[in-house]
């Protein structure tokens, strides 16, 4: 004799089936929005104060400035003729605005997060793509893009082993197919 599984209705009055042999009595409660930001907020990192953010404002700003410096070494053309620094110097621009825009206006900003132990991974991942920009030119984009693939998925990701490797190969293989052999382009490669 066959038993059906016990159901319950819903809040709406429908009845639920369960699946996997369990009872709807076993499905978690939905909870509602008030609740789901409640939840969020007991959840989220403490917010970071006027001298966090009045520190990262500062560091947009040097970083843009410095851009722009660079830029305007490498030649910025016209619109029509453009040199290699017009770009690069529109974007720092638009660095240093934000910084400052930042820095007067957004020192009462609650929705910035204090630095913490995961902000290294920002750090991690910033160093390591710095070290495959510099090592490309020395021994190609392979083993750099490999590496830096690998550091974060593993690492900074938490990926499997497994994965992290078979998602890294993956990655060269397609950046060598697409920009090497169907491009063209002049990116240092080994092969």
């Amino acid at each position: 004799m066959e038993t059906t599984p016990a159901v319950s209705p819903g809040r709406d009055g429908s009845t639920a089936v369960p699946s996997g042999g369990g009872t709807a009595n076993d499905l978690p409660e939905a909870l509602t929005p008030e609740q789901l930001a409640a939840q969020w907020d007991e959840e989220k990192p403490p917010a970071a104060g006027a001298l966090a953010n009045a520190a990262s404002s500062l560091v947009v700003i040097g970083v843009g400035t410095g851009a722009l410096a660079l830029s305007v070494a490498m030649g910025l053309g016209t619109l029509q003729a453009p040199e290699p620094g017009l770009w690069p110097f529109m974007a720092s621009c638009v660095m240093v605005v934000l910084g400052l825009f930042q820095l007067i206006l957004g020192r009462h900003n609650r929705d910035a997060e204090k630095f913490t132990r995961m902000s290294l991974a920002a750090l991690i991942g910033l160093a390591t793509l710095a070290a495959m920009v510099a090592l490309m030119p020395l021994i190609g984009f392979e083993i750099p893009a490999l590496v830096l693939c690998a550091i974060w998925m593993k690492f900074l990701g938490g990926e499997t082993w497994r994965s992290t490797i078979l998602v890294s190969v993956l990655v060269v293989v397609a950046f060598y197919a697409i920009f090497i052999l169907a491009l063209g382009t002049s990116i240092p490669h080994l092969f």
